[in-house]
């Protein structure tokens, strides 16, 4: 598939899209793409995050460096495209699949005597790498359940930054300009790139062609409100080329600003209804129920909820303003699920007559009451060959009728935890990703 091609996709894209399907299927490896005179992307097949490379008379400006896994391929990809030297790295933020290939580029530069390249990072960085540092086991578990790989290793070393900046700062080498701008958004050390001669704007992962990534259930604080500023802003500067994070690049001053647009009033939405019926009293269940987008907003090919899914995005806005408390009482101090599951079991009249009732809300179409009544008989008698097996069936369904990754994944695990309680074969309901787009 040549430069071209790949470019020409691209642009398709914008009328249909699935991100793992019409774009990943066109790529091999990684493969670059021109974006403007001394100015390219390199796009990695799976959800490893996009690479812009910087041509200046200087040297080469590198934003963001890939994966451990891609690493390799992305700097061949480089070095087909330039033999010059890498002098700056610009981290978007601090997730596996964008800052991690950057050991490979040191290695280089010691290799053949260069210095090794000025690694830039928003000053949140720190902390994040900190926080890596303290919870890598959990993150293990988490992103390999997410991701459907078995015996996942959370990477222990990290490439820190040389340089630090707060809220803006400038790089000029040689006879360039780019302009790094602090965001928040999916994460709190987040930057956005403005390339002014290219009118080019590289946007880490505030754009990465599905709905924003601002509501993960099993990750840190996300911030739906300054993500939108953050989108506003860049529109501010009418692009004439955007890079997303994952994804093919957009071309054209009225596409980007539209994607800009929308994707900003998608999160402005959800942010604003959430907090109007958090200020109204409201519990968080009625505010998940009362939340309305607008008509076909989902269906736009770049915000479809492929990773993420909007009611997460409500949950979190709620908890940025209202903490974990969900307005009922009974999850304040909650009995222990096992307790509670034997009440309802003995309530009900046995595991055998929970395990009844989820199937026949199952059978109806109910999977999320279902979901609840086989849990009961399950945390009642974890053993319980018939709650398990209706278990396993009604997480399997609400896996298949998710849209968003995150979703499939703990649904997925959940029918396969059932399965194995009773020494059934587990199943494979998607595909998994070697590494994911974000943590």
């Amino acid at each position: 598939m040549t430069e071209t091609d790949l470019r020409a996709i691209g642009d398709a894209c914008w009328e249909r899209f699935n991100f793992g399907r019409d774009w990943n299927r066109h790529l091999q490896g990684s493969q670059l793409i021109p974006i403007d005179e001394g100015l390219a992307y390199i796009a990695s097949r799976g959800v490893v995050g996009n690479v812009t490379v910087v041509d200046t008379d200087d040297g080469l400006i590198v934003i963001d460096s890939g994966s451990r896994h891609t690493a390799s391929s992305i700097h061949q990809a480089i070095r087909e495209w330039s033999q010059k030297p890498i002098r700056n790295v610009i981290y978007t933020h601090g997730h596996v699949d964008h800052a991690f290939g950057t050991p490979l580029f040191d290695a280089e530069a010691e290799r053949v005597g260069e210095e090794k390249p000025e690694v830039i990072a928003q000053a949140n960085i720190r902390r994040r790498f900190q926080r890596y540092r303290d919870s890598a086991d959990w993150n293990a578990h988490i992103n390999g359940r997410q991701f459907k790989v078995a015996g996942f290793k959370w990477p222990q070393e990290y490439r820190y930054p040389d340089t630090f900046y707060e809220e803006e700062m400038t790089l000029e080498r040689g006879g360039r300009r780019l302009t790094l701008h602090h965001g928040m958004g999916e994460t709190d050390d987040h930057t956005w790139t403005w390339i002014a001669d290219a009118r080019t704007v590289v946007t880490g992962d505030f754009i990465i062609w599905a709905a924003p990534n601002a509501g993960n259930p099993q990750k840190v604080q996300r911030f739906a409100a300054e993500w939108a500023r953050a989108l506003r802003a860049m529109a501010a500067k009418k692009p004439a080329a955007l890079v997303p994070g994952h994804g093919p690049a957009v071309f054209g001053e009225e596409r980007v600003a539209t994607l800009l647009d929308d994707t900003a009033s998608f999160l402005e939405s959800i942010h604003q209804q959430t907090l109007e019926g958090m200020n109204q009293g409201h519990k968080l269940a009625d505010i998940v129920r009362q939340v309305e987008l607008p008509e076909g907003m989902l269906d736009k090919p770049y915000l479809h909820p492929t990773y993420d899914d909007p009611e997460f995005l409500i949950r979190n806005v709620w908890r940025l303003y209202g903490g974990w408390y969900d307005g009922n009482p009974a999850h304040l101090k909650p009995a222990h699920p096992d307790d509670l599951g034997r009440a309802v079991r003995d309530l009900a009249g046995g595991a055998d007559a929970l395990a009844d009732a989820a199937q026949q809300h199952f059978e109806q179409g109910n999977l999320r009451v279902a979901g609840h009544l086989c849990q009961f008989a399950v945390d009642a008698e974890p053993g319980h060959v018939r709650a398990n097996q209706v278990r396993a069936a009604v997480n399997r369904a609400r896996a298949k009728e998710e849209t968003s990754l995150m979703a499939k994944g703990i649904f997925t695990e959940a029918a396969n935890v059932s399965l194995r309680a009773i020494g059934e074969d587990e199943q494979s309901l998607y595909d998994g990703k070697r590494v994911g787009i974000g943590s």
